[in-house]
């Protein structure tokens, strides 16, 4: 797992994490998912999982919408001839 915060990251063990959550390191995986988050933010993660999880469905709509206004701009255009 790895400490994280800000350009600092550290590989550290299961009992050097709560330490670092203390200073304020983001702990996660080796994925890159976030496990625990460090002490001090002023979001909470349950807060920023919502935001990022509607910010994704809302990129999935936006990019639907744009096919779909693509698909129609071209009928437009073949019916307009």
């Amino acid at each position: 797992m790895k400490a994280v915060k800000g350009n600092k990251v550290y590989t550290i063990t299961e009992t050097e994490k709560t330490f670092y959550v203390k200073q304020g390191f983001d702990i996660t995986d080796d994925k890159g998912n976030i496990i625990e988050n460090g002490a001090g933010k002023k979001v909470s993660f349950a807060e920023y999982a919502a935001v990022k999880a509607e910010n994704e469905k809302l990129k999935k709509d936006l990019q639907a919408l744009k096919t779909e206004n693509e698909k129609l701009n071209k009928e437009l255009k073949k019916d307009a001839k």
